[in-house]
């Protein structure tokens, strides 16, 4: 029986220092970790390779609700992989365990918190992009890539595995970039 941790950010500025430490104090014998999205289980590799390993009686630690997932369905259908598996899921603040049927009602209610929270998260968003917008300083969102230097690696031959791995980002964002890079240029002829 292993307990095994899983810490998560959604950016690649943020850091995981925090949720490792509770982790490791905790007695997580393993941790993996990674700087991508909640909102679905899309591109959450470190996770899908935990599920896929887990054995009876293996523990899945996270420091709060919100690492798992931001979507009652996702962290349901998460909770309920674990379980086919003989596998326990363990939530540390606050203290909730799939071990017992009370830690089921907790966390399909503190899932259901965490899908409401996404929601007014992207409510408020959307109210203060509108005001600023009226009140004419919108800028758009803060780039998080340098694409000058994207384009650049590109220039130089280099494929996007490698710009992706360079500058710390998926393929996908390397493809965008270089496709609104043509799609400009070709736009400036």
């Amino acid at each position: 029986m292993a307990r095994i941790g899983y810490a998560r950010v959604s950016t690649i500025d943020q850091d995981l220092d925090l949720q490792l430490a509770k982790l490791k104090a905790e007695g997580c014998e393993i941790i993996r970790s990674e700087k991508v999205s909640g909102a679905s289980r899309d591109g959450r590799a470190e996770l899908a390779t935990i599920i896929e390993f887990l054995r009876p009686g293996d523990e899945l630690v996270v420091t709060r609700l919100d690492r798992l997932g931001r979507d009652t369905r996702d962290v349901l259908n998460l909770i309920h992989e674990c379980e086919q598996r003989d596998a326990f899921v363990t939530v540390l603040d606050p203290h909730v365990s799939t071990r017992g049927e009370m830690g089921h009602v907790i966390l399909t209610v503190l899932g259901m918190v965490a899908t409401m929270e996404r929601r007014f998260i992207r409510e408020r968003q959307r109210e203060g992009i509108e005001r600023a917008k009226t009140e004419g300083v919108y800028k758009g969102g803060k780039r998080r890539l340098d694409r000058s230097r994207i384009e650049a690696m590109n220039a130089l031959g280099m494929g996007a595995t490698a710009i992706a791995k360079a500058v710390g980002c998926s393929r996908m964002q390397v493809y965008r970039i270089l496709e609104t890079q043509k799609q400009t240029s070709t736009a400036q002829v």
